[in-house]
């Protein structure tokens, strides 16, 4: 196959990974719109890792919560993982279960991975501070996640250079 045909392929399918992350991010955009949204996200400074965590929950009147959580590990985060709970006297508690899509290198093999999620702790319009766990991934997590007016992704969604 000719060289500039090769190189066309890989644009192409480039533009179309670029295209698919920007369809997710817009939907999860659209999903949290008028959540309340809390973050640890910070870009680490040695390895440019994206890491943290966003929580966007939309309280009801009979003090149930609907939560979406977005787990960031190096890059983009999954779309959101539903969660449910409640929020009494400002105390959040919410949980659910993770079905998390990986892909093994250098097989490109899936590998899918279910673990069960569980989030507690004081809730203020200024900050979260509490537990998290996530099954399969390490002991319970102390956090402390600020609140901010969208998700990561919704605020630096990924470049089209």
């Amino acid at each position: 196959m000719p060289a500039s045909l090769n190189l066309l392929l890989a644009i192409f399918a480039f533009s179309g990974t670029l295209v698919a992350q920007n369809t997710v991010v817009s939907g999860e955009c659209k999903k949290v719109a008028g959540m309340q949204v809390y973050s640890s996200v910070f870009i680490h400074q040695e390895t440019g890792d994206l890491l943290g965590y966003d929580l966007a929950l939309k309280r009801n009147a009979d003090s149930t919560v609907v939560a979406l959580l977005y787990v960031y590990e190096g890059g983009e985060s999954d779309p959101g993982v539903a969660l449910a709970g409640t929020v009494s006297n400002n105390h959040l508690a919410v949980q659910g279960t993770w079905i998390e899509h990986q892909v093994e290198y250098p097989s490109k093999k899936e590998k899918v991975q279910t673990h069960f999620v569980k989030i507690e702790g004081k809730l203020d319009y200024a900050v979260f501070r509490g537990d998290l766990t996530i099954e399969g991934m390490g002991e319970r997590e102390q956090v402390q996640l600020k609140h901010v007016k969208t998700i990561w992704s919704c605020k630096n969604p990924p470049s089209r250079k």
